[in-house]
């Protein structure tokens, strides 16, 4: 197949990229600059050089693959709603693309909202009137209303890896800032993970079964107790491992107090998708994870 891929030079996004075209697909990757372009050259891509405001490039792009996997998404915190908001245009004009075909449109969205304090699974969704400023699976969703072959895949909050630059870098960043890993409460509120590679992996297999379910969850751990995440950060460190307030963590506070957990195995029974991946844990007891 002939996939278009957004946010292909992206640490999911290029992943994806890796896995399709070693498994035999053709890929053009949506690229913000020229610096990006040349590694998502070297991979085997062709490449399209614009940005998801580009819309006419979107439409024309999507109207000539046989499907699209959407993972591009701006994560400026500090622009986050403006962020959400021009995420979601981007999908409305990729499934405006592919109306009345049968070729899917892959959304990506996370597991962390759907069901905070129990297991979330595939057939949780959150409310179309919920606050959260992004809004890429309800949008998936409505263009499923409207007869679109549109499903999510639901990236756990650890999508980890060396060369990581998500949620625990930043618990990395506040640890050295702070001179303490901390956690909230008893750190017993649990983040699922996944490996970036696994991740990549069930991106081509939900894209190869034809993307048939509103959601799959690229969950590969359903949730590691936050302090253990603590203490391997401490440990690697030499700092002490503490429980603090929301507040220690800043802006980041209340995520890092989410209990969150997820299940796959619905994903898993479906797809014959099975992570091979080292866990979140294994991974991050490895001094590339600090600078080593």
């Amino acid at each position: 197949m002939h996939v278009f891929v957004t946010g292909a030079t992206g640490w999911v996004g290029s992943a994806v990229t890796e896995e399709l075209i070693a498994a035999g697909h053709r890929v053009t990757g949506l690229s913000r600059s020229e610096a990006k372009a040349g590694p998502l050259a070297d991979a085997g891509a062709s490449v399209l050089l614009g940005t998801l405001d580009d819309h006419a490039l979107l439409r024309k792009a999507a109207a000539s693959a046989d499907a699209v996997i959407h993972t591009a998404f701006n994560h400026d915190f500090a622009k986050f709603a403006e962020n959400a908001a021009q995420d979601q245009r981007a999908i409305e004009v990729l499934g405006e693309a592919l109306a009345g075909s049968e070729r899917p449109l892959i959304v990506t969205s996370g597991v962390a909202l759907l069901a905070p304090g129990r297991v979330a699974t595939e057939a949780d969704r959150l409310p179309d009137d919920h606050p959260f400023p992004r809004r890429s699976e309800i949008a998936a969703r409505a263009l499923a209303a409207q007869g679109g072959r549109t499903t999510t895949v639901r990236l756990a909050p650890s999508t980890h890896g060396h060369g990581d630059h998500g949620f625990v870098p930043i618990l990395i960043d506040i640890a050295r800032q702070t001179g303490v890993s901390a956690y909230v409460g008893d750190g017993a509120n649990r983040w699922p993970a996944v490996h970036r590679l696994d991740a990549a992996r069930l991106y081509r297999l939900v894209l190869e079964h034809g993307a048939t379910e509103p959601a799959y969850h690229a969950t590969a751990e359903e949730g590691i107790a936050f302090r253990d995440i603590a203490e391997v950060i401490g440990r690697r460190l030499g700092v002490p491992v503490e429980p603090r307030d929301q507040a220690h963590f800043g802006w980041f506070g209340s995520f890092a107090a989410l209990d969150m957990p997820a299940s796959s195995e619905r994903t898993q029974a479906l797809l014959g998708w099975a992570p091979t991946g080292p866990g979140l844990l294994q991974d991050l007891d490895d001094p590339a994870y600090f600078g080593g």
